[in-house]
């Protein structure tokens, strides 16, 4: 029972994650809070889907069809479609209709459907076709190179481009991280400590914001209810 998923890094700059999974005997998982958004597709009875799903800022349960498979691409932080706004995405989705097991629309054009393989020749070409473009600022200050810009306008385009503000993806990431050396057993001490925590109730509060779960949950695995995507960065 539950939710088999996998995924591996990718050499793209547009790319944080490729991923895919398939579901049997489970009817909802934890989605856990992202500050990143996905281009996914899945099939279920037959049926082809693809949809824009967008960050999401806190966990929180979300159905899943039974016997699917899906497939995703996780773009990084400031990569963005400039026709669909990041900011109304954020806790939410957009459907792209039409759909089949060849093809799709995207702004105005059919595209062949990606997969695990292929992902990053899929982005490129997203990328020539002015589908998807990457914030310099947003791409600089993630290298710890911050261009020469106002601490304003870089909180400005880090908006603009992932929908959240760097406190909310700071914050997002960390209890991230938090959950997988929690799931790797590292004791809740050297965690807190490790990552900057003041004390437990606050781990304890971040975890249940953006992972929906304890620290015992965390160490216990329990799969009646998994959870959406969890690596290690």
């Amino acid at each position: 029972m539950g939710l088999e998923v996998e995924s591996r890094s990718s050499d793209s700059p547009y790319i944080e994650r490729v991923w895919r999974s398939s579901s049997y005997d489970v009817n909802r998982m934890t989605s856990i809070a992202t500050a990143h958004w996905d281009l996914v597709f899945w099939e279920h009875r037959g049926q082809v889907n693809v949809a824009v799903q967008g960050p999401e800022s806190r966990a929180s349960p979300a159905p899943v069809p039974e016997d699917a498979t899906f497939f995703g691409i996780s773009f990084s932080l400031g990569t963005s479609m400039p026709h669909l706004s990041t900011n109304r995405l954020v806790d939410g989705f957009a459907e792209i209709p039409d759909a089949t097991r060849r093809s799709f629309w995207l702004k105005g054009s059919a595209w062949r459907l990606p997969d695990h393989d292929n992902a990053e020749v899929f982005v490129g070409r997203m990328v020539r076709e002015g589908v998807l473009v990457r914030d310099p600022i947003v791409a600089a200050v993630l290298r710890g190179a911050p261009p020469n810009v106002s601490e304003r306008t870089i909180q400005r385009r880090f908006v603009a481009a992932s929908g959240l503000t760097r406190g909310a993806i700071r914050q997002i990431n960390r209890a991230r991280q938090a959950a997988v050396l929690i799931q790797e057993g590292v004791p809740t001490h050297d965690v807190i400590h490790r990552l900057g925590y003041f004390d437990q109730p606050h781990l304890a509060r971040s975890l249940t914001r953006y992972i929906g779960r304890t620290a015992t949950q965390l160490s216990n695995r329990d799969p009646s209810e998994p959870l959406s995507l969890l690596y290690k960065t």
